[in-house]
């Protein structure tokens, strides 16, 4: 038991950087909320009423 808990703990370790970075690489994270919608010309307009300065296309 002790090592399955122990097991479960490490793996937590692991996997938190790797959901904190994929947060960093989408646009409107952080403070501006996520995505609202897309704007007509394919751009991210984030839950905070900003357009995001995100290279990607929304479809």
């Amino acid at each position: 038991m002790k090592s399955i808990m122990l097991s479960l703990l490490a793996l937590t370790f692991v996997l938190l950087p790797m959901s904190q970075a994929q947060a960093k690489n989408t646009p409107c994270s952080g403070k501006m909320g996520g995505v609202s919608h897309c704007s007509k010309d394919g751009k991210f307009v984030c839950k905070n009423g900003k357009i995001s300065q995100s290279k990607r296309v929304c479809h």
